[in-house]
């Protein structure tokens, strides 16, 4: 489903209950709203927060945003004539477009390394973007806010780094690139509007 339709589900969760947004062969993904939360997430507001879960069989796990990274960054490597084909697609879904139907022709493409399928990827992508949008509500230096996680997504699939180095900058919370995510940051004075898809692939921009 498209942004709009998953935002709609979200902003209707009701507490205590997990519902199920995605279905899958394996993994099922899911979300739910605990009506208390702990000191360490005093400053949300309990009626906005939300979990993501990933339930395979009886086992339950809650993903964080490394988990997106991490797959797509191993996709890459194995198929790296997919790279724009990736890229794209996750800006897409950025943009507020429908996983499945963006990831449509990527699931019939052979991937030797990866976490989870490539729709359970994107689903978790599209979660934990409207996760920032609707739920956090600290200060920024981008706008919008969720630019800070996309730029990150550009950075795993473009990068040529080693997975570890990423993983490191971005657990210690430092900025993605400022090539990935500049022109589209309002905050930014480099900021430029009706951007080309893949602007940040030219590497003067």
């Amino acid at each position: 489903m498209n942004k709009e339709a998953m935002f709609k589900i979200v902003k209707e969760l009701p507490f205590d209950k997990k519902v199920t947004v995605y279905k899958g062969t394996e993994i099922d993904i899911e979300i739910f709203r605990p009506s208390k939360l702990s000191k360490r997430f005093k400053e949300y507001d309990v009626k906005k927060n939300f979990q993501i879960w990933l339930k395979e069989g009886e086992r339950e796990f809650r993903p964080n945003h490394l988990r997106v990274m991490i797959d797509l960054n191993l996709r890459v490597r194995s198929r790296e004539d997919l790279k724009k084909k990736l890229l794209l697609a996750f800006d897409n879904m950025f943009y507020g477009k429908d996983p499945e139907k963006e990831l449509e022709e990527l699931c019939t493409e052979k991937f030797e390394h990866y976490l989870n399928s490539i729709v359970v990827t994107g689903v978790l992508h599209q979660l934990f973007i409207l996760e920032q949008e609707y739920a956090y509500r600290g200060e920024s230096k981008f706008d919008p806010p969720t630019l800070f996680y996309q730029g990150w997504v550009r950075e795993f699939i473009d990068d040529p780094k080693e997975i570890d180095n990423l993983c490191m900058s971005v657990c210690r919370r430092q900025p993605p690139m400022a090539r990935y995510v500049a022109l589209e940051n309002k905050k930014n004075n480099k900021f430029k509007e009706d951007l080309k898809p893949l602007w940040y692939l030219n590497k003067t921009s």
